[in-house]
């Protein structure tokens, strides 16, 4: 079913992204978008998007496109007016992350960031997830019903994240408040600063000190720029992982998935492919032109924006067969859920792993787990994700 506000005129789409027909399934808008041609001009957000996988994938690439601006001109010469001053305090924490920043600064912090979340260094984190699945499922399972998205796909990365960060796990409830608290703009930078500095004279294993460390070993790291990775790992941390179990669970309860036949099969490395792919927790990603330039036919100009919807890529057909169909043994998933280029997630071998552990400890535990009502997605868009997973057993 097409949203109410939809329309295509040539390459225009007017689409509200806050219509609740498309908040609620907006892969039919998806469709009928690629079948007008893959880049269009979106009315509501004045600036062309890409709905195809190779242009999406290929402009997540492109090193001419990037998530910062302000480094290669100013706003005057853009055209931007100056930023609001109550906004200063969110956009000092901002200007300091890896995902608004471009090489070379990117490429130093992201180096140093990528330490703690290298494979082998998550996988290590297996049997504290499979534990944590397990405590939270025995709070819940006896009553028959829960909430399953408040209940077990929200704690999971967020003590999960908590933890390798070195905050004890009863703070977690803590920094979820916080994280909501930065994405609405409000800032907590004092107490994050106190943090590191309280951090700097009691080192420990976790990402915390080893950023202190390898400041101090000489890969320099601003304060800010401490407690902006710290933010930063904190907010990507958890937000899509939670869409992705939500989104998942619901896609495999849908599908009428055996996740544990699956799992003991070796098929579970495919499966949380799929539940990436399938039903994707972020759908746009933006990018700045850097220069001048010319892609898929089109030109931009410095500082225009591109909007990159992922969602629509991964469920693009001259890419995937079947592509709207879940297929938890599809091979070749070259979904981009995760990014791609310099900006790829660097908190993908966590994502994974976390799924990978938690849905056949999940399944395994309540083997006759269902929904007990129509799941409703959040009025969140860009992010795609349940406001509730009711589900019984």
């Amino acid at each position: 079913m097409l949203p109410p506000t939809f329309h295509i005129t040539g390459s225009r789409v007017g689409l509200d992204p806050r219509d609740q027909v498309f908040v609620q399934n907006p892969y039919p808008a998806y469709e009928a978008i690629r079948a007008a041609g893959t880049a269009f001009w979106w009315e509501q957000y004045g600036h062309w998007c890409f709905a195809g996988h190779a242009e999406v994938t290929a402009l997540l690439k492109d090193r001419r496109f990037g998530r910062q601006i302000l480094h290669v001109t100013t706003r005057a010469a853009l055209g931007w007016p100056e930023p609001e001053p109550h906004l200063e305090p969110y956009a000092a924490v901002e200007r300091h992350t890896l995902l608004a920043l471009e090489p070379p600064d990117h490429t130093r912090i992201r180096t140093l960031v990528n330490r703690a979340f290298v494979s082998r260094q998550v996988e290590r984190l297996r049997p504290r997830i499979s534990a944590l699945a397990h405590e939270l499922i025995d709070r819940f399972a006896g009553k028959g019903e829960v909430d399953l998205l408040d209940a077990f796909a929200t704690p999971i990365p967020v003590i999960i994240i908590a933890e390798l960060l070195g905050v004890p796990a009863e703070r977690a409830p803590d920094l979820l408040d916080w994280s909501h608290a930065m994405v609405a703009m409000h800032q907590f930078r004092r107490s994050r600063a106190i943090d590191v500095h309280e951090r700097r004279g009691r080192p420990a294993d976790d990402l915390i000190s080893t950023l202190i460390a390898a400041e101090s070993a000489g890969d320099r790291l601003s304060e800010d720029e401490l407690i902006s990775t710290c933010i930063q790992v904190l907010n990507a941390g958890h937000e899509a992982t939670v869409h992705a179990i939500g989104n998942g669970v619901k896609a495999l309860l849908e599908h009428a998935t055996d996740v544990c036949r699956l799992d003991r099969s070796g098929g579970a490395d495919a499966l949380v492919e799929e539940v990436l792919r399938y039903d994707a927790p972020l759908h746009l990603f933006k990018r700045y032109a850097l220069e001048d330039c010319e892609a898929f036919g089109l030109s931009f100009r410095q500082g225009e924006e591109v909007g990159l919807l992922l969602g629509a890529a991964n469920r693009d057909p001259a890419r995937f067969e079947q592509a709207d169909q879940f297929d938890p043994a599809r091979t070749g998933n070259a979904h981009v859920s995760l990014g791609a280029g310099i900006h790829f997630c660097i908190g993908a071998p966590l994502a994974r792993l976390e799924l990978e552990v938690a849905l056949p400890v999940l399944f395994e535990r309540l083997p006759g787990l269902r929904l007990a009502s129509r799941p409703v997605y959040r009025d969140t868009y860009h992010f795609h994700g349940l406001e509730r997973l009711a589900v019984r057993w």
